[in-house]
């Protein structure tokens, strides 16, 4: 499993995560390994709106970039890079 650190007042994350659960986004699932803790996971409704997002966001980097596509390719290197992926787009792990 992947963990990041959040560089965000636990207060921040409760109340960002309230209204994720509110939306209907995510759902909080208890750790059975430790019951003090919970899971995160997307719902139905959390993937579609996390999909219509990536779509949005790459239809505007598209758009940006169209005019320059040399910094598209090294863009795409960048981010695979700092993914962790090789040029296939596959991770290095």
């Amino acid at each position: 499993m992947s963990r990041s650190a959040l560089l965000l007042p636990k207060a921040s994350v409760t109340v960002h995560v309230r209204n994720l659960v509110a939306r209907g986004f995510v759902r909080r699932e208890t750790d059975e390994a430790d019951l003090r803790r919970h899971r995160l996971v997307l719902t139905a409704e959390g993937t579609r709106a996390r999909d219509r997002a990536l779509a949005a966001l790459a239809a505007e980097y598209d758009r940006r970039l169209a005019s320059h596509p040399q910094d598209r390719v090294e863009l795409r290197r960048i981010l695979n890079v700092m993914l962790g992926r090789t040029e296939s787009g596959r991770t290095s792990e």
